[in-house]
């Protein structure tokens, strides 16, 4: 028999040390000595499209809240990815590639340093300062830099000739943490960010009639737009009616801006893991707003910004509005952060504070689940600062969990159901493949692929909604806000977000941790035998993936009706092998059936006993 009161959770030797330390509490809290580090980044960027060379300089001011004694700083420079020769998942077209980033000039405390774009510095630079930064002191960079934006865009790159998205294009500081040190991780691509929360003042110069949407705050509203649209942008941000403002008739008047030869548009951010923006001069510009906080009444802007040939992005300030309400109110049921999230029309489907990159659908219903996925992705890993590169499923797992919750209240359940499973169980091959049963809390940088993809999407999902269903829905909610409230603008990993579950709870739930993010397991139940005798049934259910994952039994009487006996999670702790469920029935009965809906078995044949009730 497999119990679990005295069971404990694996920890990986630099986790622990965290935890001896005191960065981290066994409670979930963060520890009495919790540190991290931050910057205020200042940056200048001048963009001319078609011109694709785009120039940019910043300054750091980095604050060292560690213990220790830096000797130098970490940089990412992630968009060296495109440099011929760099650490990536796949290979590269002619189009993708450039000659990545070129450090123009780098000071430190105003002193120049010699750091070059060296051919084979990639997505990771190491800089060694003049004088050791010491612990709660600060250090000023500088940074002059130029790249050439790429021709094929995914997350970031050209659009098309005049529209440009910019994301990832600024040097930073990597992370320095209390459990790893230096991220000195490459990106390569599949797994994605980590990053600290830092300030952000940002100009961005640009033609004139070229519009800029990004993260945080426009400054200068009343300086870059004419008056007619600045109207109509600042009405939106209190209006629950679409304000379309700029149409594509009002594109061809080549008046949206300024007209200046050159226009700034300022941003300013704080608290915030990072900023990304998008350039068109012919993109329209939807908005609309809601209200996100009940007892404060604070409005969130929704805004689309698309080429009016996209049909499907004329209703997504709606889908984007839509979103920003029911997660707000329902899950997570925390008020969306920010001030406004905007959709632009692009080729990545990848999520940025305050900003989404979505392609363009037919089926608008897709559209809609796109942006839904991605603004929810507003929570992990930005609101709650997640090592995506390690810990991924923190956040995909999170952001596909509120897509099915969302989706089911768009679609019904039955749609919900059927689009999640298609989407997120079988389009990851999870029921079958040997990669699934990788598990899920494996470092993201030790897996790629199918792998990778079972264990931070629909796996991982899968385990957020087996523990919802082990305590229902109120201490779920309960357990989440918590997690939610005490790691928010920090840095959690995985045994903060289980030990604040345990905490709140009142329950040791390390059976269930176990069960479903450090094992092999996967989804196969077996009605394995039936007893009944005068009315009173022993159905013994054996567990052969071993994931102890809620099902609904449904009984089937001779006369054609139905009665479900719903099965938790629960049902498993003391036995995780087997179990027998109990049934009481003065009616015949003709079959007993396992129905696991979105926990899709691996085996459903032996999901149902059948009796022959003839006499």
């Amino acid at each position: 028999m497999t119990t679990g009161r005295a069971q404990t959770l694996f920890m990986s030797r630099d986790i622990k040390t965290a935890f001896d330390n005191e960065t981290r509490s066994p409670d979930g809290k963060p520890g009495k000595n919790y540190w991290q580090n931050h910057g205020h980044y200042t940056i200048d960027m001048t963009v001319m499209p078609p011109n694709r060379n785009v120039q940019g300089k910043e300054s750091i001011v980095y604050f060292n809240n560690s213990p220790d004694t830096l000797q130098g700083l970490n940089f990412k420079l992630f968009l060296n990815i495109h440099k011929p020769g760099a650490p990536r998942d796949g290979g590269a077209l002619d189009d993708y590639l450039t000659s990545g980033i070129h450090i123009d000039k780098f000071l430190i405390n105003g002193e120049e340093q010699d750091v070059n774009n060296r051919r084979f510095t990639f997505t990771n630079l190491g800089v060694r300062l003049p004088q050791a930064l010491v612990p709660k002191d600060s250090v000023q960079i500088s940074v002059e830099w130029h790249y050439e934006i790429s021709l094929q865009s995914g997350r970031e790159g050209m659009i098309d000739s005049t529209t440009y998205f910019l994301a990832y294009f600024y040097p930073r500081v990597a992370v320095y943490d209390d459990y790893n040190g230096w991220d000195r991780m490459e990106f390569v691509e599949s797994h994605e960010f980590y990053s600290d929360f830092n300030n952000y003042d940002v100009r961005i110069h640009v033609p004139k009639n070229f519009i800029v949407w990004g993260t945080g705050t426009l400054q200068n509203p009343e300086t870059v737009l004419q008056p007619d649209f600045l109207k109509k942008y600042k009405a939106s941000f209190m209006s629950d009616d679409i304000v379309h403002v700029v149409t594509a008739k009002d594109l061809a008047t080549k008046n949206i801006t300024t007209q200046n030869e050159m226009n700034t548009w300022h941003f300013t951010s704080n608290d915030i893991p990072d900023v990304a923006f998008g350039i068109s001069d012919h993109f329209c510009w939807d908005a609309t707003s809601t209200i996100v906080d009940d007892k404060t009444k604070r409005r969130a802007s929704a805004q689309a910004a698309y080429n009016d040939t996209a049909s499907d992005y004329h209703y997504v300030a709606g889908y984007a509005q839509h979103s920003l309400n029911w997660l707000s109110h329902n899950w997570p049921g925390v008020p969306y952060p920010y001030e406004k999230s905007t959709v632009f029309q692009g080729y990545a489907g990848m999520e940025y504070p305050m900003m989404a990159n979505d392609e363009s659908y037919a089926d608008t219903n897709f559209s809609r689940f796109v942006a839904e996925h991605e603004i929810a992705h507003t929570y992990m890993p930005f609101y709650m600062g997640i090592n995506e590169t390690r810990y991924g499923f923190m956040d995909e797992g999170w952001a596909t969990t509120f897509e099915y919750l969302i989706g089911t209240a768009d679609m019904g359940a039955k749609r919900a159901d059927r689009f999640y499973k298609q989407f997120r169980v079988q389009g990851w091959t999870y029921a079958n493949s040997s990669l699934a049963q990788i598990p899920i809390i494996t470092p993201g940088d030790a897996i790629s692929g199918m792998g990778l993809g079972a264990n931070e999407y629909g796996k991982a999902s899968l385990g957020y909604l087996a523990v919802k269903d082990l305590l229902g829905d109120a201490l779920f909610k309960r357990c989440l806000h918590a997690y939610m409230d005490r790691w928010h603008g920090k840095h959690p990993t995985p045994w903060d977000f289980f030990n604040t579950f345990n905490d709140v709870s009142g329950q040791n739930l390390n059976w269930f941790w176990n069960n479903w993010f450090f094992s092999t397991h996967y989804n196969d139940l077996q009605i394995f035998y039936v007893q009944g005798a005068g009315g009173e049934y022993s159905i013994m259910v054996k567990n052969i993936g071993g994931f102890c994952s809620p099902f609904d039994l449904i009984t089937t009487y001779d006369d054609g009706t139905t009665s479900t006996k719903h099965i938790t999670p629960a049902y498993w702790e003391n036995d995780q092998r087997i179990m027998t469920v109990k049934m009481t029935s003065q009616k015949k009965i003709r079959s007993f059936k396992i129905d696991g809906g979105i926990f899709m078995d691996a085996n459903p044949a032996d999901n149902m006993k059948t009796f022959d009730n003839k006499d």
